[in-house]
């Protein structure tokens, strides 16, 4: 499945991450008007929730307007079997490929935000009368441990919607870091940010990429989002600015010494 093409107007599943928080930069660096729809899901890592707020409150301020909503399916943290929101199941430290990070797929959760982000994305088109994109910060870096993120998933999802749908051909899916990684997202999102003339330490600061945040909201820097941001920020040149439990080096020298010891055991 392709990016796709952008449309002026755009619905974005925004999480908090670093993922759709850089394409949401990305979107108003191309003067998308942006439909932002988040979701409670009982993650234990609700924190991202939080420092999305700060960071549409820092748009805002800036003239960025962006329209959000959160959709409360937070039952699903008692229905649904993982690490990231059944309690006590404590989330696996290591490389983000390896076997043990499968503990972290939420069964069916992309298929979920996707379904009812389409049926909002329709809505509008249909108010509108108006092409609408539907937008994900989906990326390669996902594909190995997430089967919701690669893009056969997406190709067979969006073909389903358009045939469930009456007025299915406004809406059309924008996937820019399909084939890309977090490294890839980085940098985009620079180039977004100095765009706007926004500040890219007070952007990334307000996110979370976390699953095991402390009750400070400092990240471990051991699990395997966190090494996979860690590396994406090391590979750009410059530090995360989101506080961790131990000082920057050390969670740095720790993920690279991950990243070393998977590649060494890959056959």
């Amino acid at each position: 499945m392709s990016a796709g093409e952008l449309k002026r107007q755009a619905v974005l599943s925004l999480s908090g991450g670093m993922d759709s928080t850089g394409l949401l930069v990305h979107l108003l660096a191309r003067n998308c008007k942006v439909y932002g729809i988040s979701f409670d899901y009982g993650q234990k890592h609700k924190l991202e929730l939080t420092r999305l707020k700060a960071n549409l409150d820092c748009l805002a301020e800036q003239g960025h307007e962006v329209t959000h909503r959160i959709v409360d399916i937070s039952i699903l943290g008692n229905l649904f079997n993982s690490a990231l929101t059944t309690e006590g199941w404590e989330v696996p430290k290591g490389h983000y490929e390896q076997e043990n990070m499968k503990e972290t797929v939420v069964p069916n959760r992309n298929a979920i935000f996707s379904s009812i982000a389409y049926g909002y994305a329709l809505s509008i088109a249909n108010e509108t009368q108006a092409e609408i994109s539907l937008c994900l910060g989906v990326h390669s870096g996902d594909h190995a441990i997430y089967p919701d993120c690669r893009p056969e998933f997406y190709e067979a999802i969006h073909k389903a919607f358009a045939l469930g749908n009456w007025g299915s051909e406004r809406v059309s899916m924008y996937l820019p870091y399909l084939e890309g990684d977090k490294y890839t997202i980085l940098k985009d999102a620079k180039a977004a940010i100095d765009q706007l003339g926004l500040d890219f330490n007070v952007i990334f600061g307000n996110t979370n990429t976390s699953y095991d945040p402390d009750n400070q909201g400092r990240a471990s820097g051991k699990t395997g989002a966190d090494i996979e941001r860690i590396l994406a920020f090391h590979k750009l040149g410059v530090p995360d600015p989101v506080p961790y439990v131990d000082p920057w080096d050390e969670v740095l020298q720790y993920a690279l010494k991950a990243q070393e010891d998977h590649l060494s055991a890959s056959p």
